[in-house]
């Protein structure tokens, strides 16, 4: 079968580290570039914990473009305060030896679409959308050219996790999310609605680091620390691991389940910035244009996640 081309777009981050790690470890995925974003840490820090985890991997063929460092139009927000201050709390991986590509993430983006077969590219995207709608912005043609964007970001019924109704991603840019979100093309989320199901219980933490190589070691290592720190443990003393899931869906869709439906962004109120506007029971009369997912096979994610790491180093 041939491999599946996708570019990710991320903030590492503890779980943008392990989507990346649950990518690069799937021959079904070509993963053409990986291309950063100011999220949870800055940018530099974030371009930097790409790298560092493309040569955990073994993979430090794939390269890595540094994208936005602010958002289009509101302050900087970071998470520091969760992921720690480099963004890779609980792990002190050595200085990356693959080098920044010279070219601008956006750029990247734009080149490759416009490049390969229309249709043929999927868009993972798991921080804020800076990257992306500033591409859609330059060149709104790539659209139809994506095959899809699949991403981690928002919240219905879950409510939020930066605000009463805003979930991280979407609140740290809610103005490229919304360009994102009108531009036509085909998208699939991974909400708080799936995300908080899947959690990093200590057994499961404990099964990651005893697969006996160096990525399950450090992999269990982030996630101790997430569940340390108390900020996200919805679930006890397990905190959700939000991004792989964009990769699993990718390599599982049947572990999920959702529907396709309006979500609009909100831009214009201080009490909800940032909050996907879900319309689940099809009451406004606007068109679909997301696939919302709502349920996660929790077992089924953490065995994939497992049988993939160990073929890590």
């Amino acid at each position: 079968m041939t491999p599946r081309s996708i570019i990710i777009d991320c903030d590492p981050g503890h779980d943008d580290a392990v989507a990346l790690l649950l990518a690069l470890a799937s021959p079904e995925l070509d993963t053409l570039g990986i291309t950063t974003v100011a999220g949870n840490v800055p940018l530099a820090l974030t371009s930097r914990n790409a790298r560092s985890i493309v040569e955990l991997a073994g993979r430090c063929a794939v390269p890595v473009f540094a994208g936005a460092d602010k958002p289009l139009l509101r302050p900087p927000v970071s998470a520091e305060h969760v992921h720690g201050q480099s963004g890779m709390g609980g792990v002190s991986l050595p200085e990356p030896k693959p080098a920044l590509a010279t070219e601008n993430a956006v750029d990247f983006i734009i080149r490759t679409l416009c490049e390969k077969p229309a249709g043929s590219v999927t868009l993972c995207a798991l921080g804020p959308l800076t990257n992306l709608a500033l591409a859609l912005m330059q060149a709104p043609e790539i659209a139809a050219r994506l095959r899809e964007i699949v991403l981690m970001g928002g919240a219905c019924f879950a409510g939020g996790n930066v605000t009463p109704c805003a979930e991280f991603n979407l609140y740290a840019d809610p103005h490229a999310a919304q360009v994102v979100f009108r531009s036509g093309a085909t998208i699939v989320m991974l909400p708080l609605d799936v995300t908080h199901q899947v959690l990093s219980t200590r057994a499961r933490i404990a099964a990651i680091g005893e697969l006996g190589n160096r990525a399950g070691q450090t992999v269990a290592q982030l996630l101790s620390f997430a569940a340390s720190t108390g900020v996200e443990n919805y679930g006890g003393d397990a905190p959700p691991l939000h991004d792989p899931c964009v990769v699993a869906y990718l390599l599982r869709p049947d572990l999920f389940g959702g529907r396709h439906i309006n979500v609009e962004i909100e831009t214009g109120s201080a009490l909800t910035m940032g909050m996907s506007v879900a319309d689940w029971w099809s009451v406004s009369g606007r068109p679909a244009n997301a696939t919302f997912m709502r349920s996660v096979d929790a077992p089924g994610f953490y065995a994939l996640l497992g049988e993939r790491l160990a073929r890590l180093p």
